[in-house]
């Protein structure tokens, strides 16, 4: 059974004298990781059968926490400050410290057990001269009043570089994929970061090809931009999700990074099973915080996997394809979370600081000279409601917006993706060329006459539409068809191979069905296919059969 473990480390600047601090078992001449690059508190992964199999100079601490906690006592100083538990609340645990200066906002707390793994919190507020309130990335259950609680002076941080790619993490660094333990020399950051200055920053105005037709002719994404999918329950946002990603490895040759945000344990083994079967797990990394963690972990999730984006980007400088699944349980957490804490709520009962929130992890993600970092986040959407404050709060921040209709999964028109409600601030002549601007907006154009047209098709039929309105319906139907597409990681449920169409391909069909060099065909031969020419061979197949 994998279980959590802290390695905390305070600035290596600082000496050590702690031994009245800690237990005597922790202490040994054996180091768990090198001084690293920042000079943060770590929370490093390990396993029990790693740490008993490491070979140590001295004695061997008696597990893993223990062995992390013997890095901090030789790295920290004498005056480590340590506190006591006076209250528990869920998630929330407030602590006092008589003898020292509170900790300061954001640095982590550690809280051995001896029973279960070391619990790690991070401070929120200060509540007097003395105490303070923290949020438990793990559960408090079991957790007493006056059990003895350790400050780091350094936020939490977690591993990066190469040595986490094809790895599973919890929000806190440690391992959850039954792999092995990661190397001592792991480099690490904190999860808490500036984004980069104005002046460093690019634009993003270089069009992130995704093979998917829909996406690439009416919403297309920027390379290094953010882009969001906004749905409701069952409209397939995480399928959508999960081909991204498999045209960002295939395509691009880049990095991905997914952030699994209060996802269902089920979601998260399907996706690692697929991304092993495909092999793109080798360029990827994946974070988790479960929909049954506590609330801090759902909330900080977001922030490892985009501290691991950040290295890359800065440090590698690699192209980083950053995926989260799902914003809206990141505010979900803040809000519980803001909740614990004792604040009021705003509108419709959200944390006060929703905007704020938001905006400090969006403004993070960021492309920079040689590095793109490109965003594409899931949101759902509650009750199917568009103006709900936390959708459009994160709205706010998206240079391209796609909205996953339930009308149209309900129709079987797979991407969901509505045409009209979507956009893209890519979707500019300068940007996309004229050629693509024309097809793109002749294409919306017609999809919206034929809504137009809806209700008097059903309350009269289409024998009633005038001769120009009738020849729109019937590239209208057959545009819509085109637009849909059987992807490669549902080809295990439909038995249809997936289709990755190039632009010019999808450029090149719906000038064709614009133009009326497909009135003729049935429609069911542009449902779900690739290219123009896949279904024209579905047409003369179809043909050859009828005849």
């Amino acid at each position: 059974m994998n279980v959590y473990s802290s390695n905390i480390a305070v600035d290596s600047a600082t000496t050590s004298s702690s031994s009245n601090v800690f237990p005597a078992s922790i202490f040994s001449s054996s180091s768990v990781s090198p001084a690293t690059s920042t000079p943060s508190a770590s929370v490093a992964s390990t396993s029990e059968a790693s740490i008993s199999a490491a070979p140590t100079p001295d004695s061997a601490p008696s597990s893993a926490h223990d062995k992390d906690l013997h890095t901090l006592a030789e790295a920290g100083s004498g005056s480590v400050a340590m506190g006591k538990v006076i209250a528990v609340r869920g998630a929330v645990v407030d602590v006092t410290f008589l003898t020292s200066e509170l900790p300061a906002l954001k640095t982590a707390l550690f809280i051995e057990r001896a029973d279960r793994p070391t619990l790690i919190l991070e401070i929120h507020s200060h509540l007097s001269v003395d105490t303070l309130r923290a949020v438990a990335f793990d559960s408090t259950a079991g957790l007493a009043r006056g059990q003895a609680v350790h400050a780091t002076g350094s936020p939490v941080s977690v591993p990066v570089g190469d040595a986490v790619l094809g790895r599973l993490l919890n929000v806190v660094g440690d391992t959850r994929d039954n792999g092995p333990v990661l190397p001592a020399d792991t480099p690490r950051r904190p999860i808490h970061a500036l984004a980069p200055a104005l002046d460093s920053q690019i634009g993003a105005s270089e069009m992130f090809e995704t093979g998917i037709k829909i996406i690439d002719l009416l919403t297309p994404m920027a390379q290094g931009g953010k882009a969001a999918m906004f749905g409701g329950a069952g409209v397939g946002k995480t399928v959508l999700v999960m081909e991204l990603i498999r045209a960002m490895v295939e395509k691009y040759q880049g990095i991905s990074v997914f952030a699994g945000i209060g996802e269902r344990s089920r979601e998260g083994h399907e996706l690692l099973t697929e991304m092993k079967s495909s092999g793109v797990l080798e360029r990827s990394v994946l974070v988790y915080g479960q929909m049954n963690e506590p609330p801090g972990a759902r909330w900080r999730a977001p922030l490892t996997a985009l501290t691991m984006a950040e290295y890359f980007r800065d440090q590698q400088h690699r192209n980083v394809l950053l995926l989260m699944d799902n914003v809206f349980r990141f505010v979900q957490a803040g809000a519980e979370v803001s909740s614990l804490l004792g604040r009021l709520p705003s509108r419709v009962g959200y944390q006060p600081t929703l905007a704020s929130e938001v905006a400090s992890l969006q403004e993070r993600i960021a492309s920079v000279a040689g590095s793109a970092v490109t965003a594409i986040q899931a949101v759902y959407v509650p009750a199917d409601d568009f103006t709900d404050p936390a959708v459009t709060t994160i709205s706010s921040h998206m240079d391209c917006v796609i909205m996953l209709s339930r009308n149209m999964a309900a129709e079987g028109f797979y991407p969901a993706i509505d045409p009209l409600e979507s956009s893209s601030m890519l979707l500019d002549p300068l940007v996309v060329g004229e050629t693509h601007y024309q097809v793109a907006d002749e294409a919306r154009r017609t999809l919206a006459r034929f809504r137009e047209l809806a209700d008097i098709i059903s309350l009269l039929g289409v024998e009633e539409l005038g001769a120009a309105d009738r020849l729109v319906v019937v590239r209208a139907r057959r545009l819509q068809r085109f637009l849909t597409q059987p992807f490669m990681v549902t080809e295990a449920f439909t038995g249809s191979p997936g289709a990755s169409v190039p632009l010019a391909d999808t450029l090149a069909g719906c000038r064709a069905i614009l133009a009326g060099e497909t009135d003729d065909w049935a429609e069911s031969s542009l449902y779900m296919v690739g290219s123009l020419d896949a279904a024209q061979c579905k047409e003369a197949s179809s043909s050859r059969g009828g005849a």
